[in-house]
């Protein structure tokens, strides 16, 4: 891991233990999502039942004490129409009994009568007006009689039918409760059984719909983590226009990235040691080649001599390039070491590296001026150049001779703005193409032309960037492929200023 990603771990954790950390197994059906939205459901189902019971045994309530006044006034109408013969105290105890009251008056023409009375409390506790009892009131009453009664006295009355007659009843609320009692036991099964019809019917929807695909993503997962280099493991969703058959498809083809980057990084690490081992070697040879080309300087022969520095040059370069080889792999280039050089020798620097072939018909145009300097590692910013400047020939080899008398060309160009250096290296060849635009400067992918590697452009903009400066492509109205360079001078200290004025 990183020292970045280090850091921005939180305290007391440690990131590398907790890749090692076993994958956890899925939970059971019953455990997991599907399961507690089970149980949610049965007791959401459950809260809404009881926020109907409350109204419902009002409404219970209320019609028990109403065919209580509906059977009293009945009898109360016969007992009544007797007068003005007094019934029997056998006739109303039968009375009282079938109504199930303790006393039972008639109210008519402004006067209340006594019909029938047997164990006369001596206070009532409660008493209840059923013409005039609102909705809140039914309901408190129902709720207070239904938790705290079963031995309180009652008086209930309310009007007989259309007539003016009111029938009252004093009575016991004990038959009232447990009457209500069965009610709420009833109430109660059904709600539960509704629930846990309801809930099971969620249950066998949700878990088809949502549940069993989201067990597959996450086994799907589970089992491309175990082997992710496997293509068999890839996930394989459903075709179904669902949003979670979707996230399978994004899953699919983001297992698929995973392994074609697996895939890479695997080849790079396997490149890495090819190259360590070339290196090696080619380090021995090269400083065999460097050996024998020391003696050169000492031969006599002219054109041995004008060509023996450059020879020495080059392998020098060679040399550093091996050291240098594996900093890219390590993704760390050595730090540039700047100083003011001419521009027009590390022209020439490239231009004899090249050794372009006058048979070719590729010309090799300069457009700087002889005092131009810039401020950067010789070494690196040869890299720089020689790298686009090969590229650019390669592209008018392979695309040969143009329909038209124009010649090819590539031309180098630099130019000091202030205290940034511009360098342009432009071509007249068939351009770059669009996949190779889209992934410019990326290694493995930014290749302009067949069998490349892209790796030139990526470790040309890591030099530049080391600059503190740009690499671009620059859009041009004719073909052919334009790059700028912009190096920026250092920041000059006061105190060396100062000695310099």
């Amino acid at each position: 891991m990183t020292k970045q990603a280090e850091a921005s771990a939180p305290l007391g954790s440690r990131p590398e233990d907790e890749a090692d950390l076993p994958l956890q197994p899925m939970p059971r059906r019953f455990r997991g999502l599907s399961g507690r939205l089970l149980w949610l459901t049965v007791i959401f189902v459950m809260f809404a039942e009881v926020l109907i019971f409350v109204p419902s045994i009002s409404i219970m309530r209320s019609t028990w004490l109403r065919d209580r006044l509906d059977t009293a006034a009945a009898a109360g109408i016969v007992i009544d129409g007797l007068q003005p013969a007094e019934l029997p105290r056998e006739v109303q105890e039968d009375t009282l009994l079938a109504t199930g009251t303790k006393v039972l008056a008639l109210r008519k023409d402004g006067t209340s009568r006594l019909l029938a009375a047997i164990d006369v409390p001596p206070q009532v506790d409660e008493q209840y007006d059923l013409a005039h009892e609102s909705m809140l009131e039914a309901m408190h009453n129902a709720l207070d009689t239904l938790l705290f009664g079963g031995d309180k006295v009652m008086r209930v009355y309310g009007p007989i039918g259309e007539t003016n007659m009111i029938i009252e009843l004093v009575m016991t609320d004990m038959a009232l409760r447990k009457a209500m009692l069965s009610f709420s036991r009833l109430m109660f099964g059904i709600s539960l059984l509704i629930s846990l019809v309801t809930a099971l019917l969620i249950y066998l929807a949700i878990n088809r719909m949502m549940i069993g695909p989201i067990r597959r993503l996450a086994h799907g997962m589970q089992v491309f983590s175990e082997r992710p280099e496997d293509p068999e493991r890839i996930f394989r969703p459903a075709r179904a226009k669902g949003e979670l058959d979707v996230a399978g498809r994004h899953l699919a083809a983001m297992q698929r990235q995973l392994q074609r980057t697996l895939r890479q990084q695997k080849n790079l690490a396997d490149l890495g040691l090819a190259v360590s081992k070339i290196n090696h070697d080619m380090r021995n040879i090269l400083a065999s080649a460097q050996l024998m080309s020391d003696r050169l300087v000492d031969v006599e022969d002219p054109m041995v001599r004008s060509f023996a520095p450059k020879l020495l040059r080059t392998i020098d370069r060679a040399v550093g390039y091996t050291s240098e080889v594996l900093a890219y792999g390590q993704a760390s280039e050595a730090a540039p070491k700047r100083r003011l050089l001419r521009m027009t020798d590390l022209c020439q620097d490239v231009r004899d590296i090249l050794a372009i072939d006058p048979e070719a018909g590729i010309e090799f145009v300069e457009q700087i001026a002889p005092d131009l300097e810039v401020d950067a590692d010789s070494e690196q910013l040869f890299r720089v150049i020689h790298n686009l400047c090969r590229n650019a020939m390669q592209a008018l080899v392979q695309a040969g001779k143009t329909g038209d008398d124009q010649p090819r060309r590539i031309l180098l160009s630099a130019q000091r703005i202030g205290s940034v250096v511009s360098i342009t290296i432009d071509d007249n060849g068939p351009g770059m193409p669009q996949k190779a635009r889209e992934n410019l400067f990326t290694a493995f992918r930014g290749s302009a032309r067949s069998g490349g590697t892209g790796l030139g452009l990526a470790i040309a903009r890591e030099l530049v960037l080391a600059h503190g400066g740009t690499i671009a492509l620059v859009e041009k109205p004719g073909p052919g492929t334009q790059f700028r360079i912009e190096i920026p001078d250092r920041p000059v200290a006061i105190e060396e200023y100062r000695v310099r004025a």
